[in-house]
Parts: C-alpha cells; sequence; structure tokens
C-alpha cells in the first residue's frame, strides 16, 4: 500500500475542522535584535532574516546567541514553539517558519511571531502547512507594503488551516519528514562531491613554474563579439532560440545570430566578483548573445572546455575594472594567460573534470538531477497530503 493511499485510508471518516491559528495557539509579536546584539555565545537566538536565509523547516540549535542581559528584554522561545516571518522584501519569504526543536530556551526578535501551539496542534505539521499554495493565498490576503511587506501577528492569527486529529497530524509529519531526510542527504551528498570535484580540478589545472608554457586567450581563441546584437526586452520576437547574457539565458527569441559551439565569458556584473555562478559557459547550437558577455571560438572541444574550467577556477580580480560596476573588458579578457599543455593532457583532463562535472552539476543527470526530482516528489504529497476540503460558507 502506498504511502498516500495509507493516508486515504487513515482520513475514511475522520472529520477536518478549519480553524484560525489564533485560536489553535498563541502568538506573541517579536521585539528588538539587530544584528549587533550578535555575541559568539550566549542564548540561543533567532533573527528573523536567518528563516529564510540559513534555516530548514527545524532546528535544534541556533547559528547565534547574544548576551544573558540582551536575552531578557527579548520574546521567548520554548523547544517545540515556532517562530514565523512577519517581514521580507518579498511575499514568498514571509510567513516562512521555524520550528525550534533546542533543548535550551532560545529567544528572537522584532519582524518575527512567535507561535505557540496548543494540545489540538503540532508545530511541525503547521510549519509544513506554511509552504502550501493554501497558506500563501491566505497571508496574501492580509500582506502590506510595497518595498517592504508585511504581514503583522494579527493578521497571522486569522489565518485558517485544516485541523485534523493529532495523529493524523503526526502520520503526515512522520512522511514529509522522510523526504526532507531523504533531500537533506542528498544535498549533503552533493556539497561533499563539488569539494572534491574544486580539489581534483585545482590539482588537474596547475602547472609547476615552467613545467608547460602559457599561451593568453587571444592566442588561444578567435574572439566573436564583433558578432553581439542587444536587443532590449520590448522589441524580442518570441521564440525558441536561447538568447544569453551575462549569467546564461535571460529570454527565448525567434532568431538566431550564432550557430555552433562557443565559449561565453561574463564581460559585466556582480557576479564577476560574487562568483555564485559560472563566469564562463559553454553553449552549442542556435543561439543569439547580447552586449554583456563574451564570445570565444576554440578549434576543438577539448580546447574550449579546458579554458572554461580554468577561468573558473581562478580568481578574476586582476583583469576587472570598476567596483560598483564590475567589468572584464576584451582586452583584459585577451590579456589572461593560460597553462597550455599538450592537446591529449588537455583531452585527459576535460574526460574527467567532465565526469566530476555531470554529477555535481548537470541538471539531466547526476546528484542534481536527483534532488530536483526529490524535491518535486516531495512537494506533489506535501500538497497532497494537506490538501483537506474546505467548508462552504453559508449565504
Amino acid at each position: 500500500m502506498s504511502q498516500f493511499n495509507f493516508m486515504e485510508k487513515l482520513l475514511d471518516g475522520v472529520e477536518v475542522e478549519w480553524k484560525a491559528l489564533g485560536d489553535v495557539g498563541e502568538l506573541i509579536r517579536g521585539n528588538g535584535l539587530p544584528k549587533a546584539d550578535f555575541t559568539e555565545s550566549g542564548i540561543p537566538a533567532i533573527h528573523y532574516g536567518q528563516i529564510y536565509t540559513y534555516y530548514g523547516l527545524s532546528t535544534t540549535s541556533t547559528t547565534s546567541f547574544v548576551s544573558p542581559e540582551t536575552a531578557e528584554k527579548l520574546k521567548k522561545v520554548n523547544k517545540g514553539d515556532v517562530v514565523i516571518t512577519n517581514t521580507s522584501e518579498n511575499l514568498e519569504d514571509v510567513g516562512k517558519a521555524v520550528v525550534y526543536l533546542g533543548e535550551r530556551q532560545a529567544v528572537t526578535g522584532g519582524h518575527a511571531t512567535i507561535f505557540k501551539p496548543d494540545k489540538f496542534i503540532l508545530g511541525k505539521y503547521f510549519a509544513y502547512f506554511t509552504q502550501t499554495d493554501v497558506f500563501a493565498n491566505e497571508k496574501r490576503k492580509y500582506s502590506k507594503g510595497t518595498k517592504v511587506i508585511d504581514v503583522s501577528a494579527t493578521d497571522m492569527a486569522k489565518i485558517s488551516l485544516p485541523i485534523p486529529p493529532l495523529t493524523i497530524q503526526a502520520e503526515i509529519v512522520r512522511i514529509l519528514d522522510a523526504f526532507t531526510e531523504l533531500t537533506a542527504e542528498l544535498t549533503a551528498e552533493l556539497t561533499a562531491r563539488k569539494k572534491q570535484y574544486n580539489y581534483y580540478r585545482d590539482r588537474l589545472l596547475s602547472f609547476e613554474e615552467g613545467e608547460v608554457e602559457r599561451k593568453t586567450i587571444e592566442k588561444l581563441a578567435e574572439n566573436l563579439d564583433p558578432m553581439r546584437k542587444p536587443i532590449t526586452s520590448g522589441l524580442r520576437d518570441p521564440g525558441n532560440i536561447p538568447y544569453y547574457g551575462a549569467s546564461g539565458i535571460v529570454d527565448y527569441v525567434k532568431d538566431y545570430i550564432l550557430d555552433g559551439d562557443f565559449l561565453l565569458v561574463s564581460e559585466d556584473g556582480a557576479n564577476l566578483v560574487a562568483r555564485n555562478t559560472p563566469i564562463a559557459f559553454s553553449i552549442s547550437g542556435k543561439s543569439w548573445v547580447n552586449n554583456h558577455v563574451h564570445v570565444l571560438k576554440f578549434e576543438t572541444y577539448s580546447e574550449r572546455r579546458y579554458v572554461e574550467y580554468y577561468l573558473n577556477s581562478i580568481d578574476l580580480t586582476p583583469y576587472i575594472s570598476g567596483s560598483a560596476q564590475p567589468k572584464l573588458n576584451q582586452k583584459n579578457l585577451n590579456s589572461i594567460s593560460i597553462p597550455n599543455p599538450p592537446p591529449e593532457e588537455k583531452e585527459r583532463i576535460v574526460a574527467i573534470l567532465d565526469k566530476f562535472d555531470a554529477l555535481t552539476n548537470s541538471i539531466s543527470e547526476g546528484l542534481p538531477r536527483e534532488i530536483e526530482l526529490r524535491n518535486k516528489q516531495y512537494e506533489h504529497y506535501r500538497n497532497l497530503l494537506l490538501s483537506f476540503p474546505k467548508p462552504e460558507i453559508a449565504a
């Protein structure tokens, strides 16, 4: 019997009541707690910003602490309490929740609300419910503001949610915890593989002084920047040809200006410094490229991929101009010196790194693909398990 069929049988004949959040627990709005109050150790503290940047659905420990004197002035979080964000720059992050499962009492501050569940609801069941479309639609009704969006504790208390018996809530939590744990294990494995990949990449691309000759980019590749042609969004004819910018595909258009295999290298943007995504990436087939990315053409696959791996592994700071608007201009790109081993050595290095790359970065295979599938499976079951018919309001 599948897990969901088991739940259907478990729910057979069970009446699920919808109640306002304020009717199944106490909501307490936090106060204070600027980051300047953080200390190296002391009383565990949950900052609202960390709920949508650091924590998952639950935590047994905190990443921040405050002094006992500061803690005295803040709202207290006990084991089993749920801390909910009230404020964010976007609606999606408002109402995100983390269940505190630590043994030590913690504290939280402003822009957060503590939900203390009563005997009719499990904190973790509610936290899972905050991830549903039903909850998103409810919080949208009460959101205020444009640049900064807020849902007050008073309005949060009005949000209605289904309250099945505790045994049902516990079973829903158990099933969703199993999916969450599996995804966490895969994510940890991916992190370990990426560290391993970076280690081998750096070793394979490091050569002793004088071991191999070095060549600049302009000696290794043909620069096709003159072929670039930016099109403002309003003038693009929609189609299925990828339109590339500094960090990858930004749109799809009807026509193309390039057809073949090329290496694109970011010309400008904060990512040149932050390196959250690769600044060099290969493309194949028909494409349109704007003027925020350089276009390089190589004679062979291994030449192109070798340079791609190398550029993504080195610090480009010496070649970047500007601080507010970082830029890697064509002159500086052309001047980058790259170790140039024999073709067969490049082929060997590329073959090894391609295997690691597929495992750690490919969205069509490897661990990223597996994590994506698990997340979709989790969302599917979460939506099924937390979908209860809402009673119609009498006219």
